[in-house]
């Protein structure tokens, strides 16, 4: 029995392991809240929260309803598949009241923003160096916006 001399400080140890392990659980109680893992490793009370955020965006369906026009021009073009809320930002407001008019864009801003030649960008994208291609002159000047191709005079 001499060889278990030392088992009060494996008791201690075990004690103190136990312990330690007890208030992690009693601490893991009251940070962690209480819809954690409610669906899978997310805070179920999260989706709540985010729901009741008021809507920002319109969707492009919406802009359609009223902007057929713009439609027409852009789906044959090469922004066909670009929703309106990239470049016009959210407009859940001006469709809720037409009346609340989105601000007029700075194409010579916003299109580089996409636009601005990068040797990231796959070689077929269209891509420009603003200050030799135009100056600082807007795009809007000589592209339609909603297809580019066409000139600001209408021919392509």
């Amino acid at each position: 029995m001499s060889h278990f001399k030392d088992t009060g400080h494996l008791l201690r140890f075990a004690a103190l392991f136990v312990i330690a392990f007890v208030m992690f659980l009693v601490i893991r109680h009251f940070v962690v809240p209480k819809t954690f893992g409610e669906y899978g490793h997310y805070r179920g009370a999260a989706i709540a929260e985010i729901a009741a955020k008021p809507v920002k965006f319109a969707g492009h369906e919406t802009c359609e309803t009223c902007h057929a026009d713009i439609l027409s021009i852009k789906a044959p073009g090469k922004h066909a598949n670009v929703n309106c809320e990239a470049c016009h930002g959210p407009l859940a407001k001006h469709a809720d009241d037409p009346s609340i008019t989105p601000p007029k864009l700075d194409t010579a801003v916003l299109c580089i923003r996409c636009h601005a030649a990068s040797a990231a960008k796959p070689k077929g994208f269209p891509q420009v160096d603003a200050d030799q291609h135009s100056g600082g002159v807007p795009c809007e000047t000589c592209h339609q916006p909603h297809s580019p191709a066409i000139s600001a005079g209408g021919a392509k």
